[in-house]
This record gives C-alpha cells, structure tokens and sequence, in this order.
C-alpha cells in the first residue's frame, strides 16, 4: 500500500508543478490555489509513505516521478523540447527508479 501511496504522491507532484507554472509566479489565483492544495497532499502522501519505506527510496521515487512526469506534461501539454538528449536523461532518472525499487527491502 505504501508503493500506490508514494506514487499517488508523485503524481501530485507532477500536478502542483504544472500549475505552479501556470500560477505564473504566483501572480494568478486559481493556479496558486491549485499548487499550494496539491503540494499539500503530495508532501503529506509522501509522509505517510516514508512510515514503511526507507528515506531514500521513497524521497528518490517521489521526485524521480515529478521529474519524469513533469518532462512529459511539460511536452504534450505546454509544447516544451523533447530533443534526444532530454528524452535520455529521462531514460536515464527512469532507469534509476527502476534500479531504486528493486534494491528496496519494502
């Protein structure tokens, strides 16, 4: 249960960053609103988790997802580059969580 927890942290993760870039520096209220609930919940799923995963994993899946899950939003939704050499270093985070949750003990 801790796993589908981490994860529905990371993707709140992915969501308060989205809109923290369309709160436009905090400058539009409906944006801001939507980050600072999300961030909310991401950081206290993220607490939860860490009650049965180890500090490391949890905190390296969490933001390996929001990274990763970012890059992604950022090009199908806003437009952003997926040259090769962004889409490897996604390759690359992607793989480390991969290496990350096989080396957990939970």
């Amino acid at each position: 249960m801790a796993w589908v927890i981490l994860i529905s942290a990371g993707i709140f993760e992915v969501i308060w960053a989205y809109f923290m870039k369309q709160s436009a520096g905090f400058t539009r209220l409906a944006p801001s609103v939507v980050t600072i609930v999300t961030m909310i919940i991401s950081f206290a799923l993220l607490s939860y988790a860490m009650r049965s995963l180890p500090l490391g994993t949890a905190y390296t899946i969490w933001t390996g997802i929001g990274a990763v899950g970012s890059f992604v939003v950022g090009i199908i939704v806003l437009g952003e580059a997926a040259n090769p050499m962004r889409v490897i270093a996604a390759g690359l985070i992607i793989a480390g969580l991969i290496l990350m949750k096989l080396s957990s003990d939970a």
